[in-house]
């Protein structure tokens, strides 16, 4: 039976696999000590979106939620007219 020489295939397989562990190390190092970034940024993003509630999001910054709110799913209804 004829061998199937695929070992280009191979070698471009390992350096996907480098390429991405190389990856996972540069955002190990730009994470560093802060093991909850991910946390902090999602508590940071619901607090926002907490006082833009509170606000009726009528405040500066608000406005990106304007999309997403105001129907049956998001069950938000205010009154967007500045």
């Amino acid at each position: 039976m004829k061998e199937p020489h695929n070992y280009a295939h191979v070698g471009y397989g390992m350096i996907a696999v480098a390429a991405s562990l190389a990856a996972i190390g540069i955002i190990a190092l730009f994470i560093g000590d802060n093991g909850l970034l991910a946390d902090n940024m999602q508590r940071e993003n619901t607090h926002h979106f907490n006082e833009c509630k509170d606000n009726n999001f009528q405040t500066e910054g608000c406005e990106k939620y304007w999309d997403r709110i105001n129907n049956v799913v998001s069950g938000i209804y205010v009154d967007l007219e500045k």
